[in-house]
């Protein structure tokens, strides 16, 4: 009993300082981005993205065979619609990608594969826990991915992450984001895939947090 215990607390520490990383990052780069240090921060996105994946990785957590093949799937799924956009202007526009992703593949960052993975995985678990009707759940999923990338948009440009022809955003991107998000989560869904949710909502509202706040500042501050 007492060796119960000691690993579930020993979880919740774990868990707990997954969330105080993820947390610490983002407010650091709201903090510091407000101070005044828009360079040194935003240049370290690759970072971010990476501290975050490996909180997923950790303690979501993504631990077996199932899990790691499902991830690289909607990694390459994302890297190969964004190629499509960057190459043809298909799915979601005509548009660049800037220098602030890290290293790209053919023109596209592969972190934003790996950001496509994140917030498949956790969207789906806060659909899977917030909705009962599972044919509901991949629609809301995807909703919570396209309010997320409402405001990503919205300061991409300004944080070099990449620019549209149009100098914004075409509806085009948002139809194709749900679209695309939509055959994903039915992917997970399928198969039955399941995580954190206490994880999932972190990783989830402190991205929102973020940019949602990053919009605020630089449209209507």
């Amino acid at each position: 009993m007492f060796a119960l215990k000691n690993k579930i607390y020993d979880h919740i520490d774990k868990t707990h300082f997954g969330v105080f990383i993820i947390w610490l990052f983002h407010i650091s780069a709201i903090i510091g981005v407000t101070l005044g240090y828009f360079d040194w921060f935003i240049s370290k996105t690759p970072l971010n993205l990476l501290v975050t994946a490996t909180v997923l990785f950790l303690f979501f957590p993504i631990t077996s065979k199932k899990f790691f093949l499902s991830f690289i799937f909607f990694a390459a799924v994302g890297i190969f619609a964004e190629w499509l956009g960057v190459k043809y202007g298909f799915i979601f526009g005509d548009y660049v990608y800037g220098e602030n992703l890290g290293y790209k593949i053919d023109d596209v960052p592969w972190l934003i594969g790996v950001n496509w993975a994140i917030l498949i995985f956790i969207t789906a678990k806060l659909a899977e826990e917030w909705v009962e009707a599972q044919w509901l759940r991949p629609v809301i999923g995807s909703l919570l991915m396209l309010v997320l990338d409402f405001f990503m948009e919205g300061v991409a440009p300004i944080f070099d992450f990449w620019t549209f022809k149009e100098g914004f955003a075409p509806l085009q991107n948002y139809i194709g984001w749900f679209c695309v998000a939509m055959v994903l989560q039915i992917v997970y869904l399928l198969l039955k895939l399941n995580g954190s949710f206490k994880i999932s909502v972190h990783l989830y509202f402190c991205q929102l947090v973020f940019f949602m706040y990053f919009y605020l500042y630089f449209h209507m501050g």
